[in-house]
């Protein structure tokens, strides 16, 4: 009955996509998607149809920017110790794009780059038929059930990463366990971020469950490890002290950075805007009382060294931008989606976040290690700033704190390398 819905439904999503991409504005993330789904099978079939390679393909899935950038120090390992073919796929268009968009080329070890087709079995069949992967490795949370159920059936091993389980997790409910139990099958082993994710999928999953730690600290340091020059950005911030609020979401998380960025007229202010489109840009002007400039509205440096707020409208950086900062907020902390606080502290930033932290063990890692703050309102985001601004001592040992905690994390992409690569081979 669950499962029958299920496919009913994916069937519907793919039937409406000529209707969403017609009668949906182009900037929209839910029409580019749908204009893509019409296309992504048989371009990947032409694409694959035409592959010379005779190695093994890894497939790869990560539903969207932020799960890509945990999985990349792995697939960027991978491809540097082991003979493959990597395919990576995509659902959300804020992925495909950064990887593949105007004036962008793909990583060296990224082969192939495709949106993930909607999840029903006809689609499923052809996607596999086409890749025919190895092995299949999922980040994060992602639980598609026909493909996961193909995988099975093929005997294809599939891997899950860096996954976190809480107690609201649908695959604990009753429903969950019925209608996740056999397309968890598919995982040989499930990687987990801490003790309590690998009590509460032992109870629905059959296979192999480790805790593991994260390698987004690896790319995080790999990128902050990396040299990078912006004109525009470092003119800004020309030796001052910088706000960095990332990933916010148009709503609470604005409402939060503006007020303090409104209290503080004296204080640099980097905003980052989770989607980037016109109406955010706008939206984020008419918040801050200071001068607020985008970053396309500059032309030198000298555009944006009048501004008290610099927005940055254009996606793929902000792990690199954060290098810039002196104290950071990362944003999607007032829905169950926060961002990547590690991006953050491994630059030694002081973090500071919305309450919604079930979902991201990292939440509360960072504030027992004393690095992290989780903050309701404006008051409290502005009092937690203050301080730190008065307080240059108290700023630095969290600085050096923030660092060793980085420093004592990385790691992790080694031993999850070798699970996917050598595990029970044959």
């Amino acid at each position: 009955m669950i499962v029958g819905g299920y496919n009913l439904f994916m069937t519907l999503a793919q039937r409406l996509c000529p209707l969403i991409a017609a009668f949906t504005g182009r900037q929209k993330k839910v029409h580019r998607l749908a204009v893509a789904q019409q296309h992504v099978l048989a371009d990947i079939e032409q694409t694959m149809a035409t592959r010379v390679s005779k190695v093994d393909v890894c497939w790869f899935h990560a539903a969207s920017l932020g799960e890509y950038n945990v999985i990349r120090p792995i697939i960027e390992r991978l491809k540097a110790t082991t003979s493959c073919t990597v395919v990576l796929t995509f659902f959300s268009p804020t992925g495909v794009e950064a990887l593949t968009g105007e004036g962008k080329s793909l990583p060296s070890f990224v082969d192939y780059v495709f949106y993930l087709p909607i999840d029903t079995r006809r689609n499923v069949r052809r996607f596999l038929d086409a890749v025919r992967p190895k092995k299949a490795v999922f980040a994060v949370s992602e639980y598609w059930v026909n493909y996961l159920q193909a995988l099975y059936r093929r005997q294809i091993p599939a891997y899950l990463v860096s996954a976190k389980i809480t107690e609201r997790s649908a695959l604990l409910r009753w429903y969950g366990r019925l209608f996740y139990r056999e397309a968890l099958k598919a995982y040989r082993t499930m990687m987990v971020l801490d003790e309590p994710s690998k009590r509460r999928l032992e109870q629905v999953a059959v296979g192999k469950v480790v805790v593991m730690g994260d390698p987004l600290f690896d790319a995080a340091a790999s990128v902050a490890q990396t040299p990078y020059h912006d004109a525009i950005v470092e003119g800004f911030c020309s030796g001052r002290q910088v706000f960095v609020a990332g990933s916010i979401h148009m709503d609470a998380d604005l409402q939060l950075v503006a007020t303090v960025a409104n209290r503080h007229p004296d204080m640099k202010c980097l905003f980052v805007p989770h989607e980037v489109s016109a109406a955010a840009i706008a939206q984020v002007k008419r918040a801050v009382e200071g001068r607020a400039v985008a970053y396309s509205e500059c032309r030198s440096a000298a555009d944006a060294q009048a501004a008290q707020v610099l927005i940055i409208d254009f996606v793929g950086a902000l792990a690199r931008l954060y290098r810039f900062g002196t104290w950071a907020y990362v944003g999607g902390g007032f829905t169950p989606y926060l961002h990547s606080l590690i991006e953050a502290t491994v630059y030694g930033l002081p973090v500071s976040f919305g309450p919604c932290t079930e979902r991201v063990s990292m939440a509360g890692r960072v504030m027992q290690a004393g690095i992290g703050c989780k903050v309701s309102t404006a008051d409290e985001l502005d009092s937690w700033l203050t301080e730190l601004r008065n307080n240059n001592e108290k700023y630095e040992t969290i600085r050096q704190q923030a660092l060793d905690f980085a420093r004592r994390n990385v790691g992790a992409t080694a031993s999850v390398v070798n699970m996917i690569a050598y595990e029970n081979e044959g």
